[in-house]
């Protein structure tokens, strides 16, 4: 025990040392946000600057504190000192608990203050009018795919893309009944049940499925009645004081959701950046071949492309595409002007870094 006394006297100081650091390096954000204030800069989250932050940092760490503890922990630092010089004020698909609002803590941190929204249409417009600083939707799934109704946002709002959160999704059986034999009824979001169907079909093939608006819903539900379960995230869980019945039982080990913070301006250039536009183009053969051909004599490489009916127009579509590199590229900027000159409609959504 004197030797375990010892080492733990060495973290006392350790902790005094890292306190000391942590307000001064406090104090030193307090004078960056009144500096921005007098320039009148209301780009108070730059994350690019964060990203930076990141990689440095892991790239010297020499352990053993593994570089997602490190990142964990540093997220919270500059989201702590971030609010000190503006608090800010992040709009979500809610309610809380919703994997939506776990992708922006991941982003922000728990210092920043969230308002849950009830659908993507009012997280845009709470960003447009001002009530929000940034908002967080969801804009794919690697086993649903796209989310249609953020594309749709897109047509009509001027905000832009301005980070992207890749967020491995683990659905979870929750329930107040410890034992599933118990659980008579399960709620959850459709991609939820969808995700996770052949193991419901293998372990709850006689109980009634009922669709709701998000899994954070589900597990609100669940928790008012014992007979019930919800598929959602362990978060929820805690959130709504449930149990984990069953962990990690989507049918795909592979399941991840991007999320994508919207807000009012572009965000700088990183260094490993990427490009999202809409376009759209008359029906014609070979017309998306002629579209793109550009990007591949400038040999910008496009991640994506995903088509999408326009609502107003019968068998006409908008492409989402996906391309590396930042707008303020020569070579993307070129690729971008002889696009617009052949499309009938064009719209950049925003150069941001790539999700690390």
């Amino acid at each position: 025990m004197s030797n375990i006394n010892t080492l733990r006297k060495e973290i006392d100081k350790i902790d005094l040392k890292i306190l000391d650091l942590l307000n001064k390096r406090a104090n030193i954000a307090i004078k960056i946000g009144a500096e921005k204030s007098k320039a009148k800069q209301d780009n108070f989250h730059i994350p690019d600057r964060e990203i930076e932050i990141y990689k440095r940092l892991s790239k010297l760490n020499k352990g053993p504190l593994p570089n997602s503890s490190l990142q964990a922990v540093y997220r919270e630092i500059l989201s702590a000192t971030l609010s000190l010089e503006k608090p800010l004020t992040i709009a979500y698909l809610g309610p809380e608990g919703t994997f939506t609002h776990i992708a922006g803590l991941k982003q922000f941190g728990s210092s920043a203050n969230y308002i849950p929204s009830k659908n993507i249409e009012r997280v845009f417009i709470d960003v447009e009018k001002g009530r929000a600083d940034y908002g967080v939707v969801p804009i794919e799934n690697s086993i649903e795919g796209i989310v249609n109704h953020t594309l749709d946002m897109f047509i009509v709002s001027p905000l832009n893309i301005r980070a992207e959160i890749l967020l491995e999704i683990s659905h979870n059986l929750l329930s107040l009944e410890e034992e599933i034999t118990k659980i008579r009824k399960v709620y959850s979001h459709p991609h939820a049940l969808a995700q996770c169907k052949s193991w419901l079909e293998n372990n709850l093939a006689d109980i009634s499925l009922h669709e709701v608006s998000s899994t954070a819903r589900a597990a609100e539900l669940a928790s008012q009645n014992p007979s019930t379960g919800a598929i959602a995230s362990e978060s929820a869980a805690l959130l709504y004081g449930l149990k984990v019945v069953a962990r990690d039982i989507s049918d795909s080990t592979n399941n991840f959701t991007r999320f994508i913070v919207i807000g009012r301006e572009f965000a700088k250039r990183s260094g490993k950046d990427k490009t999202s536009i809409l376009f759209s183009i008359k029906d014609k053969p070979g017309a998306l071949f002629y579209i793109l051909e550009p990007f591949a004599k400038k040999k910008i490489n496009l991640t994506k492309i995903e088509s999408r009916p326009i609502k107003k127009k019968a068998w006409e579509y908008i492409f989402f595409v996906d391309m590396q590199g930042h707008i303020s590229d020569k070579k993307v900027n070129s690729g971008l002007d002889e696009l617009k000159q052949k499309c009938t409609y064009l719209k950049v959504l925003g150069s941001y870094p790539v999700s690390i």
